[in-house]
Order: C-alpha cells, then sequence, then structure tokens
C-alpha cells in the first residue's frame, strides 16, 4: 500500500462520517431512536478513529533519531492498535448497552421520517467512503483475496478503513430494519434490538483489528514471496554462494530489516569479502526498495551450520541462559 493511497482513503471517511454524525444526532433528537444514537456514537469513533490515523501516519514519518535508530514507522501500529480500542469500548460496548437498555425499556419513536431519511443520506456517504476505500485497497492487494490482504497487509490503514466502513454500512441496513420494525409493528423493542446487533457487529469488527494490530506490534517478518526475492538478490553464485540463514522484520510497513548470515569463499581476502557484502546489499535494495537496515555476517558455508540455524540461545525468544 502508498501511505498517498491510504491517506486518500482516511480522508474520504473522515468526511463522510463527520457529515454523518451530525445527521444521525439530528435524527436521533427528533426521534428518540435507540439504533440512531448507537450510529451517532458509531459515526464519532469512526471519525476518532480516522484522526488518530492520519495523526500515526504523520508521527511515523519522523527521521531516526539516537533514541530510535529505526525510525517512528511502527507508529502506525500503535495507533492502528488505538483505533480497535476506541471502537470496541466507544463504539461496540455502548451500542450493545444502549440496546439492551431500550429491550428492557422500549418506547415509541417520534418523527420517524427523520430517521429514515437521515439514515439513506448515510449509506450514500459510506457508500462513497467504502468505494474510495475499496479501489484503493484493491491497487494494494494485487493477487491477494481480501481475506488474505487484510491479514498480510502491513500498512494498516487501508484495512482498517475499509472494515470500518464494510461494519457502517451493514451497521446502517440493521438500523433501518430496526427503526423499520419499530414503525411497522409499533413495538419499540425492534429498535433496541437494531442498536443491539451494530454493538455486537462493531465488537467483533474491532477484535479483528486489535488482534491484526498486535501481530504488527509484536514485528511481522516480509510475506514469503518479498523473503524468497531477497535471497534470490544475496546470491550471485560467485562472491556469495548461498545464504545461511536469515531473519526479516517489518520496522515499519515501506521499511523493512533484513540479518543475514552468507556464504562466501574460504579463499577470499577481507577485502574482497567487503566489496562482496557491499555488492550483495545493492542487489537487495534494487530488488526489494523498502529493505532500509540490512546487516550481514559472512562466514565460510558449512552444512551442519545451515540446518542448525541461528544459536537459539542468541534469539529473542529463544531460552534463556538458564534453560537447557
Amino acid at each position: 500500500m502508498s501511505t498517498e493511497g491510504g491517506t486518500k482513503a482516511l480522508v474520504a471517511a473522515l468526511s463522510a462520517n463527520l457529515a454523518i454524525a451530525v445527521g444521525k444526532f439530528t435524527a436521533f433528537a427528533f426521534t428518540g431512536s435507540s439504533s440512531m444514537l448507537a450510529e451517532g456514537v458509531h459515526s464519532v469513533a469512526d471519525s476518532g478513529n480516522q484522526v488518530l490515523l492520519l495523526i500515526g501516519g504523520k508521527r511515523s514519518t519522523r527521521e531516526a533519531s539516537e533514541q530510535h535508530p529505526f525510525g517512528y514507522g511502527r507508529e502506525r501500529y500503535v495507533y492502528g492498535f488505538l483505533v480497535s480500542i476506541v471502537l470496541f469500548s466507544l463504539g461496540g460496548m455502548f451500542a450493545a448497552y444502549e440496546g439492551v437498555e431500550k429491550i428492557i425499556h422500549p418506547h415509541e419513536l417520534r418523527d420517524w421520517g427523520w430517521a429514515v431519511g437521515v439514515l439513506v443520506f448515510a449509506v450514500v456517504m459510506e457508500g462513497w467512503s467504502f468505494w474510495t476505500a475499496f479501489q484503493e485497497s484493491a491497487k494494494a492487494k494485487g493477487a491477494l483475496g481480501w481475506s488474505e490482504y487484510i491479514r498480510r497487509a502491513k500498512a494498516p490503514e487501508l484495512p482498517i478503513v475499509l472494515l470500518e466502513d464494510s461494519g457502517a454500512l451493514i451497521g446502517l441496513v440493521l438500523a433501518l430494519l430496526g427503526v423499520g420494525l419499530t414503525v411497522i409493528t409499533g413495538n419499540g423493542v425492534w429498535d433496541g434490538v437494531g442498536s443491539l446487533c451494530i454493538g455486537l457487529l462493531l465488537i467483533v469488527i474491532a477484535l479483528v483489528l486489535a488482534s491484526e494490530t498486535k501481530s504488527l506490534l509484536i514485528g511481522e517478518s516480509a510475506d514469503k514471496e518479498v523473503v524468497a526475492e531477497i535471497r534470490d538478490a544475496l546470491v550471485d553464485h560467485d562472491t556469495v554462494t548461498d545464504v545461511i540463514h536469515m531473519r526479516t522484520l517489518h520496522v515499519g510497513p515501506e521499511e523493512l530489516l533484513i540479518a543475514a548470515k552468507i556464504a562466501v569463499n574460504a579463499e577470499d581476502t577481507a577485502a574482497q569479502v567487503a566489496a562482496a557484502i557491499d555488492a550483495a546489499e545493492a542487489r537487495v535494495r534494487r530488488a526489494v526498495p523498502i529493505a532500509r537496515a540490512i546487516y550481514l555476517e559472512p562466514d565460510v558455508y558449512s552444512a551442519e551450520k545451515a540446518a542448525a540455524g541461528p544459536d537459539p540461545e542468541a534469539t529473542p525468544g529463544g531460552p534463556g541462559p538458564d534453560r537447557h
């Protein structure tokens, strides 16, 4: 995903949600509809989420410092995780609570025409926002399926907006059903049921977002296809004959750290090895432009070393000094 595509989708979503929130709260004031209140809070939560993602994108572009030598790319993941928390608490839990309250204490809707009109307007605006996110995501996902794209995307903005807008459109349909059934049957319980369903929907979406962004926060490797490209670029079968083992880590959506032990010829001099490392780094950066930090350790190839992989005692997450 390009940062530009994510920003375009975020601005479109923010513009739509602000307009929709005003309309929903206006409709709630006239109708007293629980579904409209839940949807209004949902739109406020979504607007706040888009602001958080825009702030995260801006802060992630700061230059690396002595304290943060790999830069601030992961700020986008931090703010993405905050979005899932806001969506769960402010959006999902509030809507679910409001729904239960209105099921227990139903009341008649007033001026229901306001609710229907605003919901139709909201569907149009959310549809525009969703279409923008869909188009930008289609460019980014390539040949991947949609579920696979959401799981594997390293940039959080587009998947988040796509899920939020999908949830918003489904929520609007639920709100229309809740209001419509309340008007048809004269039973305010249906309005509460609509609000409860909206809340449960938002909670599910929030949990999916939390799971995906947590994985990015912990640290994900490059995709298998990218790892294969890096391996191919490192080895020239002349000065670098093999990759003994390698690790990759995304320090940001468009920033990749690579650490590898490469096999060189036993008879090469230090100067030749140094030149081989420089050439290998240049090949990797041409093949994978997001490779920002590359650390290569030369060694003479050994089948035993290659099979053993990295030293587990020196590997984060591996056995500690007192474990064998």
